[in-house]
């Protein structure tokens, strides 16, 4: 890299490689009992300038008129506040590549803030003050009451400088220049938002005489005596106490006694305080030891699991700006999702965070505020982490974040980064934090040799890979064939899906060295935004952008779970419930890692044709971690022998919990006792020609089509074969990958714009049959279809019998049919539910009786896409008309026809039209995750092969059929 010469200015700091200046040296992240804060979040003036150069610095001195400056929320981000707009790129940087050059057009925000210490602020002659920012993004320059204080980058990271000399009782002015493009920017070059502000905390703590700068709580636990050991390293010397273990210990000074481990699912922690002459600082001590013992990596002993997920901070309206009520639904979400682990992509989380994972129990890898993914596009040529000149900026940082959270237990490994490529900073990185702390393990996706980390961590490896690497058969060196694994991301949660994760998730309970994946990602990253709803990439104008691929999380923006997250508590929930259904008993399993049973109460559900019969309470033992046990389950109902029944068997907490309520369903399982008895209509009735109509049994038809017009007084249009789905996120996939991508090919097949041709209409003795051909244009590929129609008088049976013509090459996205009904609103079936599910995507889906209406079956994905499919139905009703199906379907009702969805941006693009369309399909092709991971597994094609499926149509409230009497 070659660092060009230029004329110093005014604003050099802002391309100088070096991470700032005046800051004091990085510390632990605590609130003291005693000493005093004061925040200074909340109203700020604001102006914000074109350059970095655009104004002076007048503004920083005291009696400046700021009146006629905008007023804005601190913490926040100016763009998101009616100035300027936000830009998404995924990995591309959005100024030319010139490090550590950044552009003249540098948006530039200069804040003031006037503020008075409260009357009881101590004395300003004793003690002194730091004045803490928490995240500012890129780069600021600081000044308190016209004396500069420094300048500072890593947007993700606290900064502190020493003021109590400047302060005054009334009258202090603080001013923060804030540029958003900065030699920072080339470091954090995150799958995000680019989002300049002040997003965070802007805190004054009064330092008193005698009290500690800087403290480090080291607690482990010894697995085999059932002891812990702690000692607090302080640099103010100081007494430790922990009133319920009895400890009270000079600082420096380890000690051991009899304690109960921390871990995610027993996150127990101890009250203690470190007292020094002073303050009282609390503490929060949780005794944990991780290692990497016999190839795995262990905790108190034991290997772990992850069952994680990657978390960027974000907020529909603030954006990078959270408030701890909301950083507290996230952690409450995931515990009750049965997620156990964070990996805090690509950047420190608000340390508030941490303290939530500590008391909650999340397992946490906590990442450093370090992505130089754009430098891709040139080879990694220049990047900064392989340049000896930018790796004091890369110690910097990494500093920053061992320092802030090292005293949190729930943090098991520090990451280097993300995507960052290889280089010399990257090992000097990681031989400080090893030097630094040595109790926790290294982790870097980007190092292939794993040559400094302490696990082999991938990306969206796909199933047969993952399972070679677990059987030990991956290749690379000796040190990494040695090495536990972990997809650090997988199963990319974007639109409609993941697909896959219970294939995954056998895997990983296969194989020990598999030892778990985190979803990419938490949570949508829409804006909230009037014209669409949420807003994405190039909503703004950007003339870079990566679209909607910064909505792919298995929340909503407005953080609802969607299916995906429904999909994934199941997939991974820690107790197992099997069962065949003939033998009288289940099998449990206790999948967790340390806790045992005893926090579960046990039910079961008799259910015949979907409605529970009878229910009781189900004794289970208390199973140890990898225990199992058969459970006898009570004799089946003899009243209700016949019909379809199932055994629903569920795991529920049996007492509060501090992250959901009693009842709380944790785990289920359920298995069929009895089988379904299918459909079945007498052809009794035969056609009847008239005048332009066809009559059999309670329905009409076209003479000349044979098209269905009615069912009794229910109308019915436009019914025939229907093989497309308005493509999903994953059925488009990412643009790197040419070769497997199905929606583009299904387009370039002319899947979108199938023709109909009509063969024959042949009325008969018995039957109504209607022979047709269904093809794309500009192909020769088709499906010779026939629909045969027949009927008992009373009810209405359609055979659909469909043979592929031609070299198919691809798979179909979904293969049944598809009408019209003038009107429908509630929705009532029996079969899986309540949400949606798809082949590769339906662990989560109950046999039951449901009922909803039309618009609640939506998914309302921020880019439409394919929806709301109800898996394994067997009948339905809607819009008068009740539908069986043999075999079972999959259902799905909406105002708008698959192609208005499927032309839809937004959701605004959506709108109700004068119809409910209606698909019941006899098979959907899968989900997969190959917006960025890889696709259906190939036993979830939809491959055009023959089938035959059929329906049976009667007027809503007939009586329901001999199999549910």
């Amino acid at each position: 890299m070659t660092f060009r010469t230029r004329t110093r200015t005014r604003t050099d700091y802002v391309e100088d490689v070096a991470p700032g200046d005046g800051a004091l040296p990085p510390r632990a992240w605590y609130a003291s009992s005693d000493a005093r804060s004061l925040s200074l979040n909340g109203s700020w003036r604001l102006r914000v300038s074109g350059t970095a150069d655009a104004e002076d610095d007048s503004f920083a001195a005291q009696g400046y008129d700021a009146g006629d400056w905008a007023e804005v929320p601190v913490p926040g981000h100016w763009v998101l506040q009616g100035h300027g707009s936000p830009a998404y790129t995924n990995h591309l940087y959005p100024f030319p590549v010139d490090p550590p050059r950044v552009p003249t057009e540098n948006p530039t925000g200069d804040h003031l803030r006037v503020f008075d210490l409260p009357a009881d602020w101590p004395d300003l002659a004793e003690g002194g003050a730091v004045l803490r920012f928490d995240g500012v993004e890129s780069c600021a320059r600081v000044w308190l009451n016209g004396t500069e204080l420094g300048t500072f980058k890593g947007s993700r990271l606290p900064h502190e400088f020493a003021v109590g000399h400047l302060l005054k009782p009334a009258g202090n002015v603080l001013a923060v220049r804030v540029h958003q493009w900065s030699s920072g920017s080339y470091l954090e070059d995150q799958d995000q938002w680019w989002l300049p502000g002040i997003f965070r905390d802007v805190t004054l703590l009064h330092r008193p005489a005698g009290s500690a700068l800087d403290f480090f709580v080291l607690a482990a636990y010894d697995h085999v005596s059932g002891e812990g050991t702690l000692r607090v390293d302080s640099d103010v010397a100081g007494r430790v106490t922990v009133p319920e273990l009895g400890i009270d210990t000079a600082t420096g000074e380890p000690v051991t006694v009899p304690v109960e481990p921390w871990s995610a699912e027993v996150p127990r922690l101890y009250d203690g305080v470190l007292a020094t002459e002073g303050e009282r600082i609390p503490l929060r001590v949780g005794f944990r030891t991780v290692e990497l013992s016999d190839g795995l990596i262990k905790v108190n002993g034991r290997a772990v699991l992850f069952k994680g997920v990657n978390r960027h901070e974000w907020h529909p309206r603030h954006g990078r700006a959270l408030d701890p009520a909301t950083m507290r639904e996230d952690v409450l979400l995931m515990k009750r999702h049965n997620v156990n682990a964070v990996r805090t992509s690509h950047y420190p989380p608000h340390p508030a965070f941490l303290d939530l994972c500590d008391e909650l129990g999340l397992w946490v890898i906590d990442e450093c505020d370090l992505e130089t993914h754009g430098f891709t596009e040139q080879a990694w040529r220049d990047n900064p982490v392989d340049d000896d000149r930018w790796t004091p900026a890369l110690l910097d940082r990494a500093a920053r974040m061992v320092e802030r959270d090292k005293n949190h237990p729930s943090v098991v490994m520090w990451s280097l980064g993300n995507e960052a490529g290889t280089g010399r900073g990257l090992t000097a990185m990681a031989e400080w934090i090893r030097g630094r702390d040595s109790s926790r393990l290294v982790h870097y996706e980007g190092d292939p040799d794993c040559r400094d980390t302490d696990v082999y961590s991938r990306m969206y490896a796909g199933h047969a890979e993952v399972e070679r690497i677990g059987r030990g058969l991956d290749g690379g060196n000796l040190k990494r064939r040695r090495l536990p694994f972990i997809l650090c991301e997988y199963a990319h949660a974007m639109g409609n899906g993941p697909g896959g994760l219970a294939d995954y998730q056998r895997l990983f309970e296969t194989y020990d060295r598999l030892q778990g994946a985190f979803v990419w990602e938490w949570i949508d990253h829409g804006i909230e935004d009037q014209r669409f709803g949420y807003a994405y990439g190039g909503d703004f104008g950007e003339e870079l952008h990566d679209g909607n691929f910064v909505c792919d999380g298995l929340l909503f923006p407005d953080r609802r779970p969607s299916p995906g997250l429904v999909e994934y508590k199941k997939v991974i929930e820690p107790v197992a419930v099997e069962g065949d259904g003939t033998g009288g008993s289940v099998r449990v399993t206790n999948k967790y890692d340390f806790a045992d049973l005893s926090a579960l109460a046990f039910t079961w559900s008799y259910e015949v044709n979907g409605e529970p019969v009878e229910s009781g309470a189900l004794t289970v033992p208390a199973l140890a971690p990898g225990e199992s046990a058969e459970v006898k389950l009570p004799e089946p109902p003899v009243a209700t022998a016949a019909g379809e029944a199932h055994w629903t068997v569920r795991a529920e907490l049996a007492a509060d919990a501090p992250w959901a309520p009693r009842g709380h369903v944790v785990a289920w399982g359920q298995f069929a006792v009895s089988p379904r008895r299918a459909p079945s209509v007498a052809s009794t009735a035969r056609p009847v020609p008239g005048d332009g109509l066809i009559t059999l049994g309670p329905a009409s038809f076209d003479t000349r089509t044979g098209a269905l017009r009615a069912v009794g007084p229910v109308a019915v249009d436009g019914l025939r074969l229907d093989v497309w789905r308005a493509t999903t996120d994953n059925d488009d996939g990412a643009a790197w990958q040419t070769d497997t991508r199905y929606g583009p090919l299904w387009r370039r097949l002319g899947l979108h714009r199938m023709r109909h041709r009509l063969d024959a209409v042949e009325p008969g003795e018995d039957a109504l049959t209607v022979r047709t051909r269904v093809a794309p244009a500009a192909c020769e590929i088709g499906l010779s279809t026939v629909y045969r129609w027949t009927s008992d008088g009373e009810r209405l049976r359609l055979a659909v019998s469909v043979r592929p013509e031609g070299d198919w090459t691809v798979p179909l996205p979904r293969l049944g049919i598809r009408f019209a009904l003038p009107a429908a609103d509630r929705v009532q079936w029996y079969g899986g539910g309540p949400g949606e599910a798809y082949p590769d995507s339906r662990t989560a889906s109950l046999i039951g009786r449901w009922q909803s209406t039309v618009d609640e079956l939506q998914t309302p994905y921020v880019r439409p896409q394919e929806n709301g499919a109800r898996a394994d139905v067997r009948w339905a009703e809607l819009g008068g008309l009740r539908i069986e199906g043999d075999p079972e379907f999959f259902l799905t009702a909406r105002r708008w026809t698959t192609e208005h969805l499927d032309a839809a941006a937004h959701r605004t693009d959506l709108a109700p039209g004068g119809a409910v369309w209606v698909n019941l399909d006899h098979r959907q092709h899968g989900l997969g995750s190959q917006s960025c991971g890889p696709g259906p597994l190939p036993r979830y094609h939809l491959r055009a092969e023959p089938a035959a499926f059929s329906f049976v149509f009667s007027q809503a409230g007939w009586p329901s059929p001999a199999s549910e009497r």
